[in-house]
Order: C-alpha cells, then sequence, then structure tokens
C-alpha cells in the first residue's frame, strides 16, 4: 500500500510532462537478507521467537544460539536474500572466504561439498548485498549460557557473576553448611560440564568457599569458579508484576521447597481471591502466577502467604482500555487541489490520527480514498484502486502522516499507542476485480487473477518510516514488533460483513509505544499490482479487549 503513493507522483509528472518515458526511473532492486539461520539457534528468551529477527529498514539480523556451538567457527545452515543480488562476505570472519557463497541458499545440503559457510561471530559480522549498487548488512549473534543453581532451603536466586567467575548462595537459617543436598548445579549450560558435580553426591559440604572447574561444549580447557554459601534469614516470597488490560502476570523469588498462596482484591475491596493452584507455577526458587479476568486501568493489591504467614500487601494497575480513535471514520475534512478535492480523515481544525495518499493524487487525478455514506453507520471510507497513466494507485488509509519529499512520499507510520488489545474489529465489503496491472515480471502469475484487499496492523516500540524512493515496505519480523495481525480477501463481499481478527504476541512482557493500522484497496499496491477497478468500504472499527 505504502508505494501506492509514489505511484500516484509519479502519474502526476506523467500527466504533467510530455516525455513519460524521460520521468520513469530504472527499477530499484534492494539488497535484502530474508532468511538467517545458524547452528544451535534459539529463542532470546523463554517462549521467544526462534527466528532471526530481520530489520530491513535498518539492514540488521539479531538471533540467539545456546551453548552447543563455538561462536568463533558457526556455521551457517541458511542465509536467504534478494534475486538478483550477489553476496559479499566480511572476508575476516569467514573460515574459508575463498569457499562462501555467493549466493543465498536455503540449506548446507544444496550446496557443493566444498564450500564452508563457517564464520567467526564473536562480533558482528558485515555482509554486502550488491544489486545495482551496495547494501551492508549486520548480523549479530548472541549466545545464551543458562546457568542455573537449586539447592536445599535455597531463599531466591543465586548472584551469578560471569567475570569473576563466582557465585553466591543463600540458605536459609536451619540449613547445615557442611550438608547442602543439591538438585541443579548447572554453571557451563545445557551443555557443558561442572567437575567435581555436587548432584552426584547425597550432600556437599559449602561450610568453606569451593572451587569447581567449569567446561563448555565446545572446548576442552576447563575454568575455576568459586561458590560461596551464606545464611539469611527469609524474607518470604519476592515478586514483580506486568500487568496488561485484563491479565497480568507475577514472578518473583521464593524459598526452596515452599509453595507460595497468591491472593489479590481491587483496591478498596474487603474480601481476598486466592488464585488457584493451577495458576501459580514453582520451579525451584522460581515461581510464577496468573492473574485474569482483571478490569482495564485498575488498581489491585496482592499478597504472597508462606506456610500460612502473609507477605507485604502490593498493588499494581491494569492498563487501560483505550479506545481506537475516529474507528468509525465519521470525521471528515476537505480542502481544494487544483481542479479536484483534497479529503482528509480528521476534522477541519483537528489533529490528525488517520492520513492517506490523497495529497500525492487529489490534483490530479482526484482523491482516491473518500468519505461515503454507504456504510454500517453513519459515514465509512471508500477506498478504489486506480490507472493512473502509467501506475496502479490503490485507496489506502493508515495511521500516521504522509509527505512529500520531491516527488517520493515519505509515511510516518504509528501514533502513540500504550496498551494491549487482544483483536481489531471491522467491517468492510470489497468488489475484486482482476488483477490488470503489473509493474514486476515476479507478480505476472498473478495476472487476471482477483485483486485482494488488505488489512494489517502492529503494535511497536517504535515509529516506522517508509521513503518510497527506497522502495521500503513493512516487516512484521522488525524488531520493534510487539504484536502484529493482518487480513486479506480476494472475493467480493457485497455487503458489509463484520471481521475480528487476533493480534499475535510476539512479546508479552513488553508494552509497545506506537499503534500502525494499514487499509488498503490492492494488498500488491506495493509492487504496482492489482486491479484497477477494486473498491473496499471500510467501517466500524474499534480495538477488542478480552
Amino acid at each position: 500500500m505504502i508505494k501506492k503513493l509514489l505511484y500516484t507522483t509519479l502519474c502526476l509528472l506523467a500527466l504533467h510532462g510530455c516525455k513519460i518515458e524521460n520521468d520513469i526511473p530504472y527499477p530499484i532492486v534492494e539488497g535484502n537478507i530474508t532468511a538467517f539461520e545458524v547452528e544451535g539457534q534459539r529463542a532470546g528468551e523463554e517462549g521467544g521467537n526462534v527466528q532471526a529477527a530481520i530489520s530491513t529498514q535498518n539492514r540488521t539480523v539479531t538471533l540467539y544460539v545456546d551453548d552447543s556451538v563455538d561462536l568463533s567457527e558457526l556455521r551457517i545452515t541458511r542465509l536467504g536474500i534478494s534475486e538478483e543480488a550477489e553476496l559479499l562476505p566480511d572476508s575476516a570472519s569467514c573460515k574459508d572466504y575463498n569457499h562462501f557463497p555467493r549466493e543465498g541458499f536455503d540449506s548446507v545440503d544444496d550446496l557443493p561439498l566444498s564450500m564452508d559457510t563457517r564464520m567467526d561471530f564473536t562480533r558482528p559480522v558485515h555482509f554486502t548485498l550488491r544489486t545495482y549498487q551496495d547494501y551492508d548488512w549486520t548480523v549479530t549473534v548472541t549466545q545464551i549460557i543458562d546457568r542455573e543453581i537449586v539447592v536445599e532451603n535455597q531463599i531466591g536466586n543465586p548472584v551469578i557473576d560471569v567475570h569473576s567467575r563466582s557465585v553466591i548462595i543463600y540458605v536459609s537459617p536451619e540449613q547445615e553448611l557442611d550438608a547442602i543436598h543439591v538438585t541443579t548445579f548447572n554453571l557451563g549450560g545445557a551443555h557443558g560440564k561442572v567437575v567435581p558435580n555436587p548432584e552426584e553426591y547425597d550432600t556437599f559440604d559449602f561450610s568453606t568457599p569451593q572451587e569447581f572447574y567449569v567446561s563448555y561444549a565446545w572446548e576442552e580447557a576447563s575454568y575455576p569458579w568459586k561458590v560461596y554459601v551464606y545464611h539469611q534469614e527469609s524474607s518470604g516470597a519476592t515478586g514483580d508484576v506486568f500487568a496488561r488490560v485484563t491479565t497480568a502476570e507475577l514472578s518473583g523469588t521464593i524459598q526452596n521447597g515452599k509453595t507460595p498462596v497468591v491472593e489479590y482484591k481491587a483496591q478498596g475491596e474487603s474480601s481476598w481471591t486466592a488464585l488457584s493452584a493451577s495458576a501459580v507455577t514453582v520451579n525451584g526458587t522460581s515461581y510464577s502466577a496468573s492473574f485474569s479476568g482483571l478490569s482495564a486501568g485498575t488498581v489491585y493489591q496482592y499478597r504472597v502467604s508462606i506456610d500460612g504467614v502473609a507477605g507485604e500487601e502490593q498493588t499494581f494497575t491494569t492498563a487501560p482500555a483505550t479506545p481506537l480513535e475516529n474507528g468509525g471514520f465519521e470525521d471528515w475534512s476537505e480542502e481544494k487541489a487544483g481542479t479536484q478535492t483534497l479529503y482528509n480523515p480528521w476534522a477541519s481544525g483537528a489533529t490528525s490520527f488517520w492520513s492517506t495518499g490523497n495529497g500525492g493524487s487529489a490534483p490530479f487525478i482526484g482523491s482516491i480514498t473518500t468519505p461515503t455514506n454507504d456504510a454500517v453507520s453513519g459515514t465509512a471510507a471508500h477506498l478504489q484502486s486506480r490507472w493512473a497513466a502509467i501506475k496502479l494507485a490503490a485507496g489506502n488509509i493508515f495511521t500516521g502522516d504522509f509527505a512529500l519529499d520531491g516527488t517520493n512520499g515519505v509515511l510516518a507510520l504509528g501514533r502513540e499507542f500504550a496498551t494491549f488489545p487482544s483483536a481489531l474489529r471491522f467491517s468492510y465489503k470489497y468488489k475484486t476485480s482482476k488483477v490488470n496491472r503489473i509493474k514486476e515480471d515476479r507478480f505476472e502469475y498473478m495476472r487476471n487473477q482477483n485483486d485482494s484487499c488488505h488489512v494489517y496492523f502492529a503494535l511497536t516500540t517504535a515509529k516506522y518510516t517508509i521513503r518510497t524512493a527506497k522502495g521500503d515496505s513493512f516487516n512484521r519480523h522488525d524488531p520493534s514488533v510487539i504484536a502484529y495481525g493482518e487480513f486479506a480477501s480476494n472475493q467480493d463481499q457485497p455487503t458489509y460483513k463484520e471481521m475480528e481478527v487476533p493480534f499475535e504476541y510476539y512479546d508479552r512482557k513488553k508494552t509497545p509505544s506506537y499503534l500502525i493500522i494499514v487499509c488498503s484497496s490492492s494488498k500488491y499496491g506495493d509492487f504496482f499490482t492489482g486491479g484497477d477497478s477494486s473498491e473496499m468500504f471500510i467501517d466500524e472499527m474499534e480495538l477488542v479487549y478480552e
């Protein structure tokens, strides 16, 4: 949808000048990394996405590996790049530069046996993708070594200092330091070794600091670690709450072997409600608890009891159920653009929440996104795909701002937003048409197929700037994206139909800063492809909180 704004601008130039062919630039073929996988790849945190985070805007790839691999000679197992791009790796990082592939590959099994994809990722590695110009990418690999220690009557999590190779463990006063049963003693990661291994003994003497030798899976060398165990008065369970709109997550530490009872109430209420046992999970000295069925924007009190003794009362506040501004598309204003009318999706004198590409199209071919009384209630948005002399221009409406940079469009996608909707609900109608406008050969297979309308939405930690001159497009896997959802249909929908599309959350413990919603009458208008008589009507859009 985004490039449609550029389409329109180019059309304007074509209609304004007499030598159209001289106004059309050569197509821009960006050099992008589209996939990246290595041995030992894992999620950055429990429950996270294992796939690499690829940002085409920043030209970065970020991924994580476990402790089974050697970062200094890590094997790339998949590397996807743009068609027609040449791959130029960092020669200093390659184990064998002359035998590193110069094109993308889906699997090392597809490569000749002479190829060597090992690289040194102990520091960020640079790749150059060469097309008509060079595109420089940076790949960062972080190795995660999960270290865990659980001993009898332990209080809280151990203090592990990787740099000094030291560990401090606290146990309750009744625990004898010279006879401690060790359940878990993992200092070398899941694939490392500890010598001596205290898990192999019934009890272990920690009355004085003990030295252990730790080795990792990728090397034979071992490193000395010092472990200190001290008594500490138990202060019960500790924890922090991450609250959303109707749910919240409590996580914290507890004395090993104890079972917490978590109670909560809305502030001001007299009676407490205890969470069910199934809502509380204990793993060694760590525990978590899940609250559900909460009310938006409400202060709650909670307490954690151990052995019948209630801990300190604490509070958390759920996030508000923020409504979507002008989701019914009732507010519009208009202004003159030459002989045409420029329609804006905000009231006269008001601050814009939504925007369109009408600023580029209106002076020449008119507004391609307009208000209409053909609505569920009041006014709806009417999005039209139209042929603009040299390229397709698709109707669009989005949260953000549009500006012109010379003859090119610049879009700042996103409006400030800091809560957690579960879904986007809207009503739409659609009149599809056969795809008859194709700019790139790779979309030729779509010719004479039904065009599709498209709605996508995201919660992000940053605005997303798109410059049509660079061929930018939105990347759902950008590291800034917390949640995403989309809807598309290539079928006629002659009457309004209500849709409810969920947000897929990639990270449930991060608060968004921006909301992005983009609607288009031609899904592949970004690539100059679609049917030039497709029409989408959209109305009664709202955020759902459950």
